[in-house]
């Protein structure tokens, strides 16, 4: 017999101490995302709906719930990076997330440092190991099934320069049960992290 099954409708409420949705699909990348608005003043903040939707080119994005700051520059300057979030940094990486006013940077709040790009203007974080420069290619506010608007903004950018620290790069090949990223899982405050005992490989058919 299969276990009795909790079925819900999320319209009507999922009748559980905490939303499972987020628990369900995850654990998921962290998106890292530094940003500066048309004056210079700088902005940082983690997005827990965050992925790679492409591979040439190479495409990111994230959903912010909220019209926040992040995406209001983005939609002013065009360009955004990426930096990955990574165990050393998740300290760092949860204080960027308070609700500061836009004048605040989030780089001196979480004490890390801007470190310039190489081909967009908008800065990386100096201490993650991994970091893409991004230049905007479409946003769009997400919408229901019935078609009414969600206030929720899908950002989607192009990688167009990618910083990998040399120490992650084995023989070539990237790093990613070494390099420490997290995850973010369900929950009030769950996160997971990668690491060598969760490598499996598997090569697809012939």
């Amino acid at each position: 017999m299969p276990d009795a099954i909790h079925f819900y409708e999320p319209r009507s409420g999922h009748r559980l101490p905490h939303d499972p949705f987020n628990a369900i699909v995850g654990p998921r990348p962290i998106g890292w995302i530094s940003s500066h608005n048309p004056a210079g003043a700088l902005n940082l903040a983690p997005y827990s709906f965050f992925n790679a939707f492409n591979y040439t080119p190479p495409i990111v994005g994230f959903a912010s719930v909220g019209y926040k700051d992040t995406v209001r520059n983005i939609e002013a300057t065009g360009e955004f990076a990426w930096n990955l979030a990574t165990r050393a940094l998740a300290g760092q990486m949860n204080q960027s997330c308070a609700g500061v006013p836009p004048e605040v940077s989030e780089f001196e709040l979480a004490g890390l440092s801007p470190a310039p790009s190489r081909v967009i203007a908008v800065p990386r974080v100096l201490e993650s190991p991994v970091s893409f420069e991004c230049r905007t290619s479409q946003i769009v506010q997400l919408q229901a099934a019935d078609g009414a608007k969600v206030p929720t903004w899908l950002v989607l950018g192009e990688v167009v320069a990618v910083h990998i620290a040399q120490h992650l790069l084995k023989n070539g090949v990237y790093d990613t049960a070494g390099a420490g990223h997290i995850l973010r899982g369900g929950g009030p405050g769950d996160y997971f992290t990668v690491g060598p005992e969760q490598l499996f490989k598997m090569y697809r058919p012939a």
